[in-house]
């Protein structure tokens, strides 16, 4: 069976935490930003974990299993 290739979006989207999860980005945060609060531009700015609902559809992605 042939090499699985892994999807060039998830890579660039995706990174891995020392102990195995998945970070991932806030959306809403890269333009249009002159009608957001300050707070919420703040709290979009750091990474979240990607929730356990879609981490096999990321881990798929990534060819990770």
């Amino acid at each position: 069976m042939p090499k699985l290739k892994t999807n060039a979006g998830a890579k660039k989207r995706f990174r891995f935490t020392g102990s195995g999860k998945v970070k991932r980005h806030h959306a809403y945060h890269s333009h249009i930003l002159t009608k957001k609060t300050k707070k919420q531009k703040r709290n979009l700015a750091h990474s979240a974990i990607v929730d356990q609902s879609n981490m096999k559809q990321v881990r798929d992605l990534l060819c990770l299993r």
